[in-house]
């Protein structure tokens, strides 16, 4: 029998890379979704998206989600203690690991180890790798037929003008120079709405542009847009 694991969620083209990673790779099962929500708004904590387009993913993939509401604000701690939460009942269901679509941030991945140490659940990282494999990492994303919007950008290493756009390989084209093709330094954030995991799309259309907490959003809608 195969070891039972949570991914983490985020709602983004890298979660959704690492579901079909482990699914190819056939090492262990992926048995849910782990998503944080803000509890005052219902959306997903840094994305911004909203929770029904979440659940639609969950269904298009064939998994249950698993939701983590965080308060808003949301210390360190009480972020932590929410957490541990999960692990606990992740242990009860018969889970050994939970994985995530980190990149390369050493450390990010120090925190998570450091936070699942002795508590039974394995850390796991399928998409674990350097700076220099970002840019063949993302054009295999796109050419497998993964399809995402960016709904968050960072102003201060990424034009506000980019946030809504398409993840395709214009827009890698005209990333500037010094900016990582995947966003794993934070210039930005997507929310995946096809590709290999799921069975089906996931209409979603682009409306008004938010700046909040010195990002800029994209209220991303259920739905195709309009003709």
């Amino acid at each position: 029998m195969r070891p039972k694991v949570l991914l983490s969620w985020s709602s983004g083209k890298d979660s959704a890379w690492a579901l079909h990673v482990l699914r190819q790779r056939g090492e262990v099962e992926v048995v849910g979704l782990v998503t944080t929500l803000n509890e005052a708004f219902g959306r997903v904590a840094m994305h911004g998206v909203r929770a029904e387009l979440v659940r639609a993913q969950a269904e298009a993939a064939g998994l249950p989600l698993w939701t983590v509401p965080l308060p808003w604000p949301c210390s360190n701690d009480q972020y932590e203690s929410r957490m541990r939460g999960l692990v606990e009942r992740a242990r009860a269901a018969g889970v050994s690991g939970l994985a995530f679509g980190d990149l390369f941030l050493a450390d990010v991945r120090a925190y998570r180890e450091r936070q699942l140490a002795g508590s039974g659940i394995e850390p796991l990282f399928p998409l674990w790798g350097a700076p220099a494999d970002t840019p063949a990492l993302a054009r295999e994303m796109i050419g497998a037929g993964l399809r995402a919007t960016l709904a968050c950008v960072d102003p201060k290493q990424l034009a506000p003008q980019f946030v809504g756009r398409e993840f395709d390989t214009r827009l890698l084209a005209e990333l500037p120079p010094g900016a990582d093709p995947c966003g794993e330094n934070g210039e930005f954030h997507t929310f995946c709405h096809a590709g290999p995991v799921f069975d089906r799309p996931i209409p979603v259309r682009v409306g008004d542009t938010i700046e909040r907490d010195g990002f800029c959003f994209a209220d991303l809608l259920p739905g195709a847009a309009p003709e």
